[in-house]
């Protein structure tokens, strides 16, 4: 193996294992102090099969105030080694706090959606909170 493919091989070994995967969701609801770790999430075939849903209802009786996933060095590795074949994610879901569920910040964008609402009434308040959102990128909340 001549000198140049030593260090093409190299570049590009730490080019796929330097990167890692991140992404963090936030709900806008405070943070509790309760919640749900995953390190080794399996996940299949570079991510294209996810890992399983989390079930977060019973230790989440609040709802959610942030999920982070991630491929971590190690993650990736294994990934790596198992050509892509395995690819585990490390999942984080982090409670609400319990004593401010509901509570909208001031000022905060609100779709209201009346009592005894259709169907059809409450999709177009979730397009119109998501189109606003989109535009503003803020959230918008809504509300029963």
């Amino acid at each position: 193996m001549s000198h140049r493919t030593r260090i093409a091989s190299l570049a590009a070994v730490a080019l796929i294992l330097g990167g890692c995967y991140h992404v963090t969701v936030v709900t806008g609801l405070p943070e509790g102090t309760t919640g749900i770790h995953k390190e080794w999430a399996p996940a299949w075939i570079f991510g294209l099969v996810a890992p399983a849903t989390i079930e977060s209802a019973k230790t989440c009786t609040s709802g959610v105030a942030k999920v982070e996933t991630q491929q971590s060095f190690l993650n990736g590795l294994v990934s790596g080694v198992t050509f892509g074949i395995f690819t585990p994610w490390t999942i984080d879901v982090f409670c609400a706090s319990s004593s401010k569920m509901g509570a909208i910040p001031a000022g905060a964008e609100v779709v209201k959606v009346a009592a005894g609402a259709s169907a059809e009434q409450l999709k177009a308040a979730f397009e119109e909170a998501s189109e606003r959102s989109a535009r503003d990128g803020k959230p918008v909340f809504v509300t029963f």
